[in-house]
């Protein structure tokens, strides 16, 4: 049986091995505890215990938001891209707003793919307002991935100022990403939105299709 005394020796153990393990168990204890717990890996030395660390802060974080917030805030400076995008997204599920300007400076520094599309992921959980000309940009990226992901955080933001800037990609040449446009229509639901996803209940792609016709419906 893991108590709360068995996995702070794994954690606290020299072997890297050990300390994945500990993290792991910590699902089988008290969330307040393994709270208090996982603050341990999350500044060690090694980057994998550390990024599944900083993941595992994502369901563990609601104990203390704002210890949380300290620790995620150390976790976006990060030297590894890795627990850098990790930190994005328990950012992004804990809605940490305060954390909004770590997350733009780290998009703006970063040269990594998959800590901009955590950062642009993150933000449309974040719903912040604030965000809206930082996703405006990463439209213009030249990661798919980043792109795709910003057009549906424009969507989940649900500032109608995005229903122009998105139109035009309902003729994206990547069915993948008139789908999301889609999907982010449909949560801006103006009249333009709608008549834009009405011309992609004819796309040749039967999936986007299929999507655009089912949004209509409901």
């Amino acid at each position: 049986m893991n108590t709360p005394d068995s996995i702070r020796a794994l954690l606290q153990s020299e072997d890297f091995g050990d300390r994945l393990r500990g993290i792991n168990q910590l699902r089988d204890i008290d969330p307040a505890i393994a709270f208090e717990l996982i603050q341990i890996p999350v500044a060690d030395s090694n980057v994998r215990v550390r990024y599944a660390a900083v993941s595992q802060l994502a369901s563990l974080g609601s104990q203390n938001r704002e210890a949380a917030l300290s620790l995620l805030k150390v976790a976006l400076a990060d030297i590894e891209a890795d627990v850098q995008a990790a930190a994005a997204d328990s950012v992004g599920a804990l809605q940490l707003t305060e954390a909004y300007d770590d997350l733009e400076a780290l998009y703006r520094r970063t040269p990594e793919w998959l800590v901009s599309f955590s950062v642009i992921a993150a933000l449309g959980e974040l719903g912040d307002p604030r965000s809206f000309d930082l996703l405006k940009e990463a439209l213009n990226s030249d990661a798919e991935l980043v792109k795709t992901a910003a057009i549906g955080s424009l969507g989940e933001l649900g500032d109608v100022r995005a229903v122009e800037i998105l139109t035009p990609f309902a003729n994206d040449p990547d069915w993948q990403v008139r789908d999301r446009v889609v999907q982010a229509l449909g949560r801006l639901n103006t009249p333009e939105a709608r008549a834009t996803i009405e011309t992609l209940t004819h796309d040749e792609t039967e999936q986007v299709a299929k999507h655009a016709q089912q949004v209509l419906a409901a």
